[in-house]
């Protein structure tokens, strides 16, 4: 058992929990002053203000460890809900050649970009690839993330992507954190495949779909539907195949173009759609009389240097909007979700509360957690973060650069 009293501002406090939040509610943000929040083996027991807690009504066998939050914030930790972490070594060379001038396209038309990661991913071992993407894992923790969608798609070869995605399922026994896994098989088309992409979108769907399901490796299915990748009849297709092993759709869509891939994401009920640097008043229509969650990858625009997705109309529009890190070596070399909380409100102009609700009840929406984590709710899971002394929530997007997690608690236990 776990109290932490005082707090100076319990953030993100649900007393009916809600799927996610959308449009002008997005900029409303509950939280209590001076209170606590009491959390029994892995759950939140209960939260309130410093005058309501009677210790009486929980005393028993049980030890209690008492944490004093004088001065200090407690937020639920961040969902990750879009990342490739799971990689074989960093990019840095690309890096250069960004700055000489080379697009994204030109880079991966060369070979170059996720081409370059899948090379490298058939020669690491799967032991080399967890002890890394551990590594990672703890970064995150720190920096305050609770739960992460990590993805497949640098392996592009039935082998590699099974290998791949049994290092995930490794990760999900291995770390305290909550894992979804993804498979994206279709992220990039192999060079040796460049004139005929119709027979990789068949391999994948023969071939490599029906292992990985066999297996149980993957929670979601996600296509790279974008000018240069794949179409919107291949996405359709790998979407309409993942749906008979019961795999819903994360799509990676409009990053470089109006692709069409938005629409396609919406026929097919997918879970989310992500980037959407190109997104107008029509993926917006689709977007309203949908389940899918827009989710923007605010690290990647910024390190690749491109248009940032209208978050802004998107929210006027009374859509929902989710964050994530887009972690991976190629174009957001970061995990870091208090960065992305900074890069809503500068970049995105985004408010707080909007920023705030994006990177937790929204993403945990695009994780399928949303009953579970996400918000400060009695019987959802004790995934929190205490923060050093601030003077407001504003203040965590505000004082970009520094990590201001002091405190961790994941699954009810102090990390």
């Amino acid at each position: 058992m776990i109290l932490i009293e005082n707090i100076k501002e319990l953030v993100q406090v649900e007393n009916e929990p809600k799927k996610w939040v959308a449009g002008k509610d997005m900029a409303n943000l509950q939280t209590i002053t001076n209170a606590y929040l009491l959390i029994v083996d892995d759950s939140i027991k209960a939260f309130g203000g410093m005058d309501q807690l009677n210790m009486q009504e929980y005393t028993g066998t049980d030890e209690v460890t008492v944490i004093d939050a004088s001065g200090k914030m407690v937020f639920p930790s961040f969902v990750d809900s879009h990342t490739h972490l799971v990689y074989p070594s960093s990019r840095e060379i690309e890096y250069i050649d960004k700055i000489k001038g080379l697009s994204y396209e030109e880079i991966a038309a060369r070979g170059g970009g996720i081409l370059n990661s899948a090379r490298r991913m058939r020669e690491i071992s799967e032991e080399e690839l967890t002890a890394s993407a551990l590594r990672r894992l703890d970064e995150i923790i720190h920096y305050g993330t609770g739960a992460v969608e990590i993805k497949s798609g640098y392996g592009l070869t039935t082998d590699t992507e099974l290998k791949m995605l049994r290092v995930i399922k490794k990760l999900k026994e291995l770390s305290p954190l909550t894992i979804k896994s993804t498979f994206l098989g279709a992220h990039s088309i192999p060079m040796e495949y460049r004139d005929k992409q119709s027979r990789y979108v068949d391999m994948l769907i023969n071939e490599m779909l029906p292992r990985v399901a066999e297996e149980g490796l993957a929670d979601y299915i996600d296509v790279f539907c974008d000018k240069g990748f794949f179409t919107v009849e291949d996405t359709e297709r790998i979407l309409e195949a993942g749906q008979k092993y019961h795999l819903r759709g994360k799509i990676h869509a409009n990053e470089l173009d109006y692709s069409g891939g938005i629409q396609a994401g919406v026929k097919y009920n997918a879970l989310s759609v992500d980037h959407l640097e190109y997104t107008g008043d029509e993926e917006i229509a689709a977007l309203l009389s949908s389940g899918t969650m827009p989710t923007i990858l605010p690290g990647a625009a910024f390190f690749l240097n491109m248009p940032y997705a209208p978050a802004r109309e998107m929210i006027d529009a009374g859509l929902p909007v989710a964050l994530a890190s887009d972690f991976n070596p190629g174009s957001s070399p970061s995990g870091n979700m208090q960065l992305i909380l900074s890069m809503a409100s500068i970049l995105y102009k985004m408010l707080p509360e909007e920023a705030i609700n994006a990177t937790t009840i929204n993403s945990a929406y695009a994780m399928e957690l949303s009953d579970r984590l996400g918000s400060i709710a009695v019987g959802k899971k004790a995934n929190v973060f205490i923060t050093e002394e601030i003077p407001t929530y504003e203040f965590m997007p505000y004082y970009y650069g520094t990590n201001k997690v002091e405190t961790v608690i994941l699954n009810g236990e102090l990390i």
